[in-house]
């Protein structure tokens, strides 16, 4: 039991307590891979891995875009209904691990044999995010556990290739709070072109540079982000300019999607366009508020706070939120709020939220084959969504209080400032709203 007591004990990030860091992380994979066996042993039949929640893009996309035959995203020649509309980084990904798959066209054994490469990369990148949040939290190395045995990445590690990014974003992360502003800018700046949401935390980055005023930091970063993205991008641009866009154009024109708040309008006709000017002016106004409470709040926010409030508005007023968009969270919650409590809380609302919407896909995806003359599944899918919506909202509620009351905060009860702030830690503010100065 020492090696658990030296864990749960440790503060700083010492090459015992990764260590023990990655054997809980593998502990966690085990158990993902556990969770997808039906389907690695049954092939992902249509409606049954969806009752078995087994479900993966991975398979789905590899039989479905071409990629069983080799050609490469965003090169297929496919028609549009085919295009893998994904940004750039996981589309190559995505091509790249289907190029190393032996032989050529689809089978249940190179099926296989894709899911596992891709589900063993996530692992790897969920390891990545494990160390690089013990070594964030700086003195509370210990809150990892959280990221290394989360439900929520256990259940949605192997959905999709989410873990990229998340490990992109929080290795930014990492960058910034040792000072090393254009890395932090580049990593950032990659995660954006593998999901758009690490770019959000450009935002938390401007408002705490315009509190301390130290702009440069925030235009430097910025600007290595957007470097490192056209980097990426730009080939693509230039020679498939129509399959690059689609991603775009398809999370412009989409319908409201599973879980989202805009499901409530579905019966309305509002077109999917439409949805999408309202919801990106709900989440610009969200992000104004959150300056707004960044700049005026007694004492400055930290990092992880603000970037957790950013991404999760982004998420409850988005037209869609896929099962693994938790991952997205949950090493920002950890670093925001480390409260075990509460993050157990939390998971077990995500992992009914989880459990229903794959119910429900099964009964819709089988036309009423399971669970058909019933309205239970609807009813517990709906609950789930209020569920997990509620909880976030909670979340977000409970870390506006941390901001506005700091002496609350679990991470500055030690006297730290922000362990995430790099250059910016420690430093006195030169503009704050309404407000006296603080540091």
């Amino acid at each position: 039991m020492q090696p658990v007591k030296t864990l749960f004990n440790a503060r700083e990030a010492t090459r015992p307590v990764i260590l023990w860091l990655l054997v809980l992380t593998a502990l966690g994979a085990v158990i993902a891979v556990l969770t997808k066996q039906w389907c690695r042993v049954n092939a992902w039949p249509a409606a049954e891995q969806h009752l078995h929640m087994c479900y993966s893009d991975f398979t789905q996309l590899f039989g479905t875009r071409g990629m069983a035959d080799k050609l490469f995203p965003y090169f297929t020649g496919l028609p549009a209904e085919q295009a893998l509309e994904y940004p750039v980084l996981l589309a190559v990904v995505a091509g790249v691990t289907a190029m190393m798959i032996p032989g050529m066209g689809f089978s249940a054994e190179r099926q296989l044999a894709y899911f596992d490469l891709n589900s063993a990369l996530s692992f790897i990148c969920w390891a990545v995010v494990v160390v690089a949040v013990a070594y964030a939290a700086r003195h509370r190395s210990r809150d990892a556990i959280m990221v290394a045995l989360a439900p929520g990445i256990i259940l949605t590690s192997q959905l999709n290739w989410d873990l990229w990014a998340v490990m992109l974003a929080t290795l930014g992360l990492l960058a910034f709070s040792r000072k090393h502003i254009v890395l932090a800018g580049v990593l950032l700046g990659l995660g954006a072109a593998a999901k758009l949401y690490p770019f959000f935390i450009f935002g938390a980055i401007l408002v705490l540079c315009l509190r301390s005023g130290r702009m440069r930091h925030f235009w430097v970063s910025l600007a290595s982000g957007v470097v490192a993205w056209l980097a990426v991008n730009v080939p693509f641009m230039l020679t498939a300019f129509d399959e690059w866009s689609r991603f775009y154009t398809f999370s412009g024109d989409r319908p409201a999607g599973n879980s989202s708040l805009w499901l409530a309008f579905a019966g309305t006709g509002m077109s999917g366009s439409t949805m999408s000017l309202l919801s990106n002016g709900l989440f610009g106004l969200a992000c104004l508020g959150i300056a707004y409470l960044g700049l005026t709040a007694q004492r400055r926010p930290r990092m992880a706070q603000l970037a957790f409030l950013i991404v999760a508005a982004f998420l409850l007023l988005g037209k869609v939120y896929s099962p693994q968009f938790v991952m997205w969270l949950i090493p920002l919650y950890v670093l925001a709020r480390p409260k075990w409590r509460e993050f157990l809380i939390w998971q077990l609302v995500e992992v009914f939220h989880w459990a229903v919407v794959w119910l429900w896909s099964a009964k819709a995806v089988s036309d009423g084959g399971y669970f058909g003359g019933s309205w239970t599944i609807e009813i517990l899918y709906g609950l789930g969504i209020v569920a997990h919506m509620v909880m976030l909202i909670y979340i977000c509620i409970k870390i506006i209080g941390d901001i506005r009351k700091p002496e609350r905060d679990v991470i500055r009860a030690d006297g730290t400032d922000d362990p995430l702030a790099g250059p910016i830690e420690n430093t006195e503010d030169v503009f704050v709203l309404g407000a006296a100065k603080n540091r």
